[in-house]
């Protein structure tokens, strides 16, 4: 993620650089909690409720309790205080007990992207859950550069498609449909993944990498990068200029942030 311009911790908003923990937190020391990276539109949270609902799930899942209600005020009377009006929300709850947020820029993403496909053994304990520890999906995109790639996307050992790092993938198959792995493989409950699904007109299944390696076009979705088309699978060349599934999304998705938007002013 980019630079933080505002932080809080535990209500107390202060500079970033000013805002520290324990280093006897668990959540520093085994990566033990949970977060959320929601991005900002003018201020404005996107889908913050599916968001939070979301941090509920993965913290019940751990066994990690945390205050909602004060959570959500600290929100408020962040995004009050200001930052960046156009960047990420980032709210980390740890085993500590901490309850971190910081206003970040949205990181610079590239107009398409080139993934390597990195073949993975999911956990069933943390399917799901959008925890902190995050050294497995950093290593996997730097094991994509090194196959000249700028991200990674996970089958599993049978072959089936999963996600990226911090994305989800879709395709449009030789049939012209778009497909995505469905959640019952085991990929995380994006949020834009969401938006995408319930705007088009979308196949979701278990799919084997022999289909991704065939699709005449792709792209990632994520709250930051929001749709960003992929170049090349695995060297292989995709369609990016005339991915109409992909405009599509895009369109979907600025659809639903402006209509959210007008609702929130009204």
């Amino acid at each position: 993620m980019g630079a933080a311009s505002l932080a809080s911790v535990d209500g107390r908003i202060l500079p970033p650089e000013e805002a520290t923990i324990s280093i006897l937190d668990d959540g520093l020391l085994r990566g033990d909690g949970a977060f959320e990276v929601i991005k900002l539109y003018g201020h404005h949270p996107f889908r913050l409720d599916e968001h939070l609902a979301r941090l509920s799930r993965s913290a019940a899942a751990i066994h990690l309790d945390y205050d909602a209600g004060a959570l959500r005020g600290e929100i408020d009377a962040l995004l009050a205080a200001g930052g960046d009006p156009d960047g990420c929300l980032r709210i980390v709850l740890t085993r500590g007990g901490r309850r971190l947020l910081t206003i970040e820029e949205v990181p610079p993403w590239p107009a398409s992207a080139r993934v390597a496909l990195i073949t993975l053994s999911p956990s069933e304990i943390l399917a799901g859950v959008k925890s902190i520890s995050y050294a497995a999906n950093m290593h996997a995109t730097r094991l994509a550069a090194q196959r000249d790639a700028d991200e990674a996307v996970y089958v599993a050992a049978d072959g089936t498609v999963l996600e990226a790092p911090t994305s989800s993938i879709f395709w449009t198959a030789p049939d012209g449909r778009l497909h995505t792995p469905g959640l019952d493989v085991g990929i995380l409950d994006s949020i834009t993944r969401a938006v995408v699904v319930d705007a088009l007109d979308v196949v979701e299944g278990r799919f084997p990498r022999e289909e991704l390696l065939g699709a005449r076009a792709a792209f990632l979705a994520s709250t930051t990068r929001e749709i960003q088309p992929i170049s090349s699978i695995d060297g292989n060349p995709l369609d990016v200029d005339g991915d109409a599934n992909a405009d599509a999304a895009a369109d979907a998705l600025r659809d639903a942030v402006e209509l959210e938007r007008a609702s929130a002013r009204a």
